[in-house]
Formats: structure tokens, sequence, C-alpha cells
């Protein structure tokens, strides 16, 4: 069993605090946690740019549409502005399913009107077991 992080952003901003964003992930992987890294308070005077309601989804992309129907919720979270500014939500087992396509929802910020930043969004994931091969008789 391999595991897998994928890290996606490297600070990034967007100009509303709401928004959605989606990656295909190079492999399929079951999810298992979420990183989202803000800057620190040691080096900023203002975070109030940081997400604060956020929602992960996935899927497994089997064409090249997106079908709202094939998304299924992995983990909801509330970026805490209190805590470490690196904070890790677990994927909830219910929904562990096999993605290659990731989307992060945020809903809201900690209360800047103009933009909402994103400093780094990890994901840590194992790819599915082999199928082992059947054996054949000669």
């Amino acid at each position: 069993m391999l595991c897998y992080m994928f890290i996606f952003t490297s600070f990034h901003c967007y100009s509303s605090n709401s928004f959605d964003w989606c990656s295909l992930l190079t492999t399929e992987i079951f999810t298992i946690v979420w990183i989202l890294d803000n800057i620190m308070l040691s080096v900023a005077y203002d975070r109030s740019s940081a997400p604060k309601h956020c929602r992960v989804s996935g899927w497994l992309q089997t064409d090249s549409e997106i079908v709202a129907e094939k998304m299924f919720l992995l983990t909801e979270f509330t970026y805490d502005l209190q805590k470490s500014n690196a904070q890790t939500y677990k994927v909830e087992s219910s929904a562990s399913n096999l993605v290659d396509i990731i989307r992060l929802d945020f809903t809201s910020n900690h209360g800047s009107t103009s933009h909402t930043c994103i400093y780094r969004l990890r994901v840590h994931g194992r790819e599915p077991s082999p199928v082992p091969a059947l054996e054949t008789q000669s």
C-alpha cells in the first residue's frame, strides 16, 4: 500500500468570501486527511482573509463532464484562527470513496469583505489495493 500526499496551491487569494476550487489528482486514492494551512499569527497583521467554513468533495472521473450526482462529501470543517496555522481534518470513514478529482468550497472567511486567501491545501491518502491475478489451470 502506497501513501500519497498531494500539495495544492502556495498562496492564492480569491476576490470573494466564497469560492470553489477543483483539481485532478495524478492517481486515484482513498483520501484519509486534509490539511489546510494559513499564514502564522506571528507574521500576519490581519488574518481576516482566512477561509472559515469549508467543504471538501470528491469524485472519480469517468468522463470529461463534471456531473454533480457523482460528487460526494468527504468532509466539512471550520478553520479556527485560535488553533495552529496548519489544521488537520479527517475524512469520515463512511465517505472514504475512491477519488481522482477533489473540490474545495469555502462559503465564508474570518471577516474580509474583499478576498479570501488559501496558503496551502494538502491531501493525504492511500491507493487502492491491487486486485490479485487469478491463477488459471492449464
